[in-house]
């Protein structure tokens, strides 16, 4: 089991970034919301889908992850420079933590679900959580409910009942202004 970060300190193809976390507690969302502006970077994030290819990170995007408290999963948004959706990356994790230094972090479970703004639904590494309970890094209780979140967050987004879409779209906004990041700014 991999443990992630929110501030990325580790990725080497950013050069130059700007990285803020705000606690929120609100009727619709608690928990911490990160964001992450990318300024410079060695070279693009490109990945490929249904052979549809698409930049996923580049100068001026922004990360912005939802980290919603007491929950098995956490959604990052990829905003591209003009601000819009390039799709919603949801990890489903085992636990959520918090380092000293204010950084929240999950413990990923290796099923990942991607949306695409066109409304397209993938469920991703199926194989490499067969894998990781073939080879003991995680328990039959891991992979279980990591397999019930996935399922029933599948079920909400077929429903049009999974919040963070919407949600991500205004608190790009409110939190940009809040933190004056508007264009180009942090």
């Amino acid at each position: 089991m991999k443990r992630k970060f929110s501030d990325r300190a580790n990725w080497r193809r950013i050069l130059k970034k700007s990285y803020a976390c705000i606690p929120m507690d609100e009727p619709h969302f608690r928990g911490f919301v990160t964001l992450y502006r990318i300024h410079e970077l060695r070279d693009p994030l490109w990945k490929e889908y249904n052979g549809k290819r698409m930049c996923l990170a580049d100068r001026g995007y922004l990360w912005m992850q939802h980290f919603p408290r007491g929950e098995h999963f956490v959604v990052t948004t990829m905003f591209d420079d003009k601000g819009q959706v390039v799709q919603w990356y949801i990890d489903i994790c085992k636990i959520q933590g918090l380092t000293d230094q204010q950084v929240p972090w999950f413990d990923d479970l290796f099923l990942d679900i991607v949306v695409l703004p066109t409304g397209e639904k993938l469920l991703l590494d199926e194989d490499e959580l067969e894998e990781a309970l073939d080879e003991g890094q995680i328990t039959p209780r891991d992979s279980a409910m990591a397999q019930r979140t996935a399922n029933r967050l599948l079920d909400l987004i077929n429903q049009n009942k999974f919040p963070y879409f919407d949600m991500s779209i205004q608190h790009r906004r409110s939190l940009l202004e809040k933190l004056g990041w508007e264009k180009g700014n942090g």
